[in-house]
């Protein structure tokens, strides 16, 4: 098991359920635009948001940030400072964005070579220790430290049998970190205040990578692909690789690096790791609505439409249920498409309903914990289903605070 590290009140590692994060893409020197989207984001079910923090007008509004979405949007999530290259000058001259932030990302490979690093390393380190904030050494494929990755490649060509190039830099990654982390501690950091990852483009290495760590340490692990991609690849990749650790047991909060549409919704890359949790049964957030694919016996849309109708109204009433009822994350309500699997599956979940497929009677048989309690049919099918999904919910689930 990990260590435990509290991350503004959010607890990560030692056993606690998989943390989802997110970051934004606003300019954050944009106080209120980046206040939105980071509501936006813990709305959608981020628990902890990155912004970044690349020169002193973001630094001087990070402050300005926290205070709106406390003050303005009425959210308390925990903000993480990503710094590269300047964060030890950042961090020196604003103490009080220091102080707002729940946690500062570090990357070894962008603090400086040589003693410079070492310098610029430790004054970020002094500056966690002094506001008593968390932090999470970072290692970036793409960003590695060039000493030490020539150190190694070095050694690696002098060997009788030398191993892969990609092999080195995994290995490399995995060094940068851990050396990275004692060092942080030999400086004053509390072990558990640390945070480890190693983020890399391509599914295999970050397996490879994130394997090593788990057998040489007992940090925290966050994962994440660092360039997961765009559309549906972007999905695909990450749920395969963060699947395949959690899976293992290893991993204790994740992000996926969702490269949006222009214009499109930062929110995605937080519902595809809720999804994940989810499928693999580590997490529950919302209800789950099974539907099936569809076929040639289901040429009619009815049963898309109202799936998705479903579903939508699920999300929409999670705002209150979330907070009124907490138990309704376990619901599970099918909506099938004809008689080949409707029945069976509807019987299956809390309530279904079994659509008709082409050529079948237009009627719709209901099932509620299992049995057959009504069957629905004319113009109003959808709207009578969804009125009861709902009184469905209000008497299955206990009001929050209550017992049933």
């Amino acid at each position: 098991m990990t260590a435990r590290c509290l991350v503004g009140g959010v607890p990560i590692g030692g056993g606690e359920p998989v943390v989802v994060q997110s970051m934004t893409n606003t300019d954050t020197r944009d106080a209120v635009a980046t206040a939105a989207q980071v509501a936006d984001l813990a709305a959608a079910g981020s628990e902890i948001v990155r912004i970044t923090v690349n020169n002193r007008d973001a630094a001087a509004r990070v402050p300005e940030i926290v205070a709106r979405l406390r003050d303005v949007h009425g959210v308390a999530v925990p903000i993480v400072g990503d710094f590269h290259y300047n964060g030890h000058t950042l961090l020196r001259e604003f103490p009080e964005t220091a102080d707002a932030l729940a946690k500062f990302r570090i990357n070894p490979g962008n603090v400086g070579r040589g003693a410079r690093h070492d310098r610029n390393f430790a004054t970020m380190i002094e500056a966690a220790i002094d506001h008593a904030t968390p932090v999470r050494i970072g290692v970036n494929a793409g960003s590695l430290d060039p000493d030490l990755m020539d150190t190694l490649m070095e050694a690696n060509a002098a060997l009788p049998q030398p191993a892969s190039g990609a092999a080195v830099l995994r290995e490399a990654m995995v060094r940068s970190a851990l050396s990275s982390a004692e060092a942080a501690e030999e400086i004053g950091l509390p072990h558990d205040q640390i945070v480890v990852s190693c983020k890399v483009s391509r599914l295999p290495d970050m397996v490879a990578v994130y394997r090593s760590l788990a057998e040489r340490c007992d940090y925290p692990l966050h994962l994440g692909l660092t360039e997961a991609g765009m559309g549906a690849k972007g999905v695909i990749a990450t749920t395969a690789a963060l699947s395949v650790l959690l899976e293992q047991g290893i991993g204790d909060t994740i992000r996926a690096s969702l490269t949006p549409e222009p214009g499109g919704d930062r929110t995605l890359e937080v519902h595809a790791c809720l999804d994940i949790l989810q499928s693999l049964g580590l997490r529950s957030f919302r209800p789950d609505v099974t539907a099936c694919p569809g076929c040639g016996r289901t040429t009619s849309s009815v049963f898309q439409d109202l799936a998705q109708a479903i579903q939508a109204r699920l999300d929409a009433r999670m705002a209150v249920w979330r907070v009124e009822r907490p138990g309704v994350v376990g619901l599970h309500v099918a909506v099938m498409g004809c008689i080949v699997n409707g029945p069976g599956e509807s019987r299956a979940a809390d309530i279904g309903i079994s659509l008709p497929g082409t050529g079948e009677e237009p009627r719709a048989p209901v099932y509620v914990d299992g049995e057959k309690v009504v069957t629905l049919a004319g113009p109003t099918l959808a709207e009578d289903f969804m009125q009861m999904v709902e009184d469905y919910v209000e008497s299955r689930y206990a009001p929050a605070g209550t017992t049933a």
